[in-house]
């Protein structure tokens, strides 16, 4: 199972990086992005707070000119974008393999990569939520769907923090 996050120009290296860290934490393999508008944003300004935290730190990063031409072979293009006939995220199945796109925080995903998307999916919200919300809601919601099973216990003590020895009463 293969899974990758596309960010269509995105301009706020706060949302990258925490588009990062949800990453990680929904085990997602890479996120890839296009455009100028990040890099630029962070040579800018370098004391940005690093928000990937340590369960983002092995998600590779990577920048590609366009998603026309550049999915991952053997997954499905999911483009996540409030368009006109796309299918809602509460009704939506996953597939196994999936390279999901989502467009930038002030626009939409280009008319010629929905034209190519194996669906189009939008999250059945009033207004659009920030891109990273998105991600984390779109990741989540894949979660949720899958069949996979948690030993609860140990996921809970390998993802909690240090301060955290908190158990619920029998």
């Amino acid at each position: 199972m293969n899974v990758c996050v596309g960010l269509i120009n995105p301009k706020s290296p706060e949302n990258v990086s925490s588009v990062i860290r949800a990453a990680g934490n929904f085990r997602v393999d890479s996120v890839y992005y296009t455009g100028k508008r990040y890099p630029r944003a962070v040579m800018r300004n370098p004391s940005i707070p690093d928000l990937r935290r340590k369960v983002g730190e092995s998600i590779p990063l990577i920048e590609v000119e366009s998603f026309s031409n550049s999915a991952p072979e053997n997954m499905k293009l999911v483009c996540i974008e409030f368009a006109e006939d796309a299918i809602a995220l509460t009704e939506f199945q996953h597939p196994e393999s999936a390279f999901y796109i989502f467009g930038p925080e002030d626009g939409s995903i280009q008319q010629d990569v929905i034209d190519k998307a194996d669906a189009v999916v939008y999250v059945p919200t009033v207004g659009c939520m920030n891109l990273s919300a998105t991600v984390n809601v779109v990741l989540y919601d894949r979660l949720a769907k899958t069949v996979q099973r948690f030993d609860d216990n140990e996921l809970i003590r390998q993802s909690r923090d240090l301060n955290n020895r908190l158990k619920v009463k029998s």
